[in-house]
């Protein structure tokens, strides 16, 4: 299949995602980024999409990855990390893109300190899952084929 515009999704993943597995695994588990990305290549496909998977610990590279949504991708997956709670900047440009969003948060953060209780990614996503685990990440790519239109190939 094609990498182009029309079946991509962009699964971006936030700070200290790329410590899944290592860093505090009570709350996060002990699934890795690499399994977080073999899980979402499997669901996209079921789709018809291809998941291109990206992590940075840069505010700025993440903002700059969503500016190539615009153009290249057909819905984005974000797990922004702390900046979902920070970040206007990561707001705005999912906002200017106009490109359907989903937000994930592998923990509940409802449960977690009060800091995390308020989102800026999830006002310009369509839909938030949080407290699945890795599975969100499916999830999320099940809601998202949903909102586009597109029904399972199996």
């Amino acid at each position: 299949m094609a990498n182009t515009a029309a079946n991509t999704i962009f699964v971006l993943n936030g700070p200290n995602l790329n410590l899944l597995g290592i860093r505090e695994p009570e709350t996060y588990g002990h699934a890795t980024l690499a399994d977080v990305e073999a899980l979402c290549a499997k669901a996209a496909a079921q789709y018809g999409f291809t998941a291109d998977c990206r992590q940075s610990n840069v505010e700025g590279e993440l903002v700059n990855y969503i500016h190539e949504a615009r153009t290249k991708a057909v819905g984005i997956i974000i797990n922004a990390g702390a900046y979902s709670h920070t970040s206007i900047a990561i707001h705005d440009a999912l906002v200017g893109v106009k490109v359907p969003t989903v937000e994930v948060h592998i923990s509940n953060v409802y449960t977690r300190e009060d800091f995390r209780h308020h989102s800026f990614t999830a006002r310009a996503a369509f839909a938030s899952l949080c407290g699945f685990g890795i599975e969100g990440y499916r999830l999320a790519i099940s809601g998202l084929a949903a909102k586009l239109g597109k029904t399972s190939l199996t």
